[in-house]
């Protein structure tokens, strides 16, 4: 580990937001790859937190995206400095790119990435691309030059499982995926790590609940298990999509969207048996460079 963070930054995120960022003890980080079950990580740990499904606040604003450029770092500072409760804050930022208390509890949530691929596609969709230029300050596109066809997501998934690209560069390429799982994976037995897979949600949805309310130290009532758990499940949270969705500053077509499909498997099912050996093939190369050979039983569900 360097002795100081990596740096990751893209046209919307900065990872170098953290190094001006204040901690407090307790604090609850959240890292994840997009599409990898972020709101709803964010979404169990506020159920924890507040104990009520009836939230005092939109899932955005109690759990900031702290390196989002969007939002200018000060005001974000002060937001979560002027938050009473336990703090829970999201990042996309593997581990190695935030700074490290051992007073502080570290989540990183992983998905199948095949299924990650599928999400980030149809996400693709649903993003309001002249709404992202116009916070971003990206420019107009050429008016010259030809629009490219749309692939199918059978496309889209073969190119982003073949695609070379630097995992610092690109973090939601599939380099960039393996990188950030491998990095939590070496440092999963540190007390103050901790990795959730999102198949073990689906599956049970409750007992991981208790679980990390056990390792962040939180004590929930019994009688009130039931009725926070169902606030977690996937048709509850698109029901709420428009207290739970991130789009504070509406770059989502439609926030209902945002809430696609909810299960696994997805990616698997679009590629013949040859692509998907070589899927894995890659996949298994990569998680070795990445320091982290024995990560993909744990990450495919072999």
């Amino acid at each position: 580990m360097p002795d100081q963070p990596l740096r990751y930054r893209s046209s919307e995120e900065d990872s170098a937001r953290w190094l001006g960022f204040p901690p407090r003890p307790g604090d609850i980080v959240i890292s994840t790859r997009s599409k990898s079950g972020t709101t709803w990580m964010q979404m169990i740990c506020a159920l924890l937190v507040f104990q009520t499904p009836d939230l005092p606040a939109p899932l955005a604003e109690l759990s900031p995206w702290l390196d989002w450029l969007i939002a200018p770092a000060d005001e974000v500072y002060a937001e979560l400095a002027a938050q009473p409760h336990r703090r829970f804050i999201k990042t996309h930022t593997p581990l190695d790119g935030v700074p490290l208390h051992q007073r502080c509890t570290y989540v990183v949530v992983a998905r199948h990435p095949l299924d990650l691929a599928v999400s980030l596609h149809h996400q693709s969709d649903n993003l309001d691309r002249v709404r992202l230029r116009e916070l971003t300050g990206q420019p107009e596109p050429d008016p010259s030059e030809p629009l490219r066809p749309r692939r199918t997501e059978h496309e889209a998934l073969l190119r982003w499982a073949t695609r070379e690209a630097d995992p610092r560069e690109e973090m939601d390429s599939l380099p960039g995926v393996i990188w950030h799982l491998a990095d939590a994976w070496r440092r999963r037995d540190q007390p103050n790590i901790v990795l959730v897979h999102y198949d073990d949600l689906l599956a049970d949805l409750g007992g991981q609940m208790r679980a990390l309310a056990a390792r962040l130290d939180i004590a929930v009532p019994e009688r009130l298990w039931p009725s926070l758990v169902e606030a977690a499940t996937f048709d509850r949270m698109r029901a709420g999509a428009d207290r739970l969705v991130p789009d504070t500053q509406g770059v989502l077509k439609s926030r209902s969207a945002f809430f696609r499909r909810g299960g696994s498997g997805a990616g698997r099912e679009l590629l013949t048996p040859a692509e998907l050996a070589a899927y894995r093939t890659r996949a298994t190369a990569l998680a070795a460079t990445y320091g982290a050979p024995d990560l993909l039983p744990w990450l495919h569900r072999d």
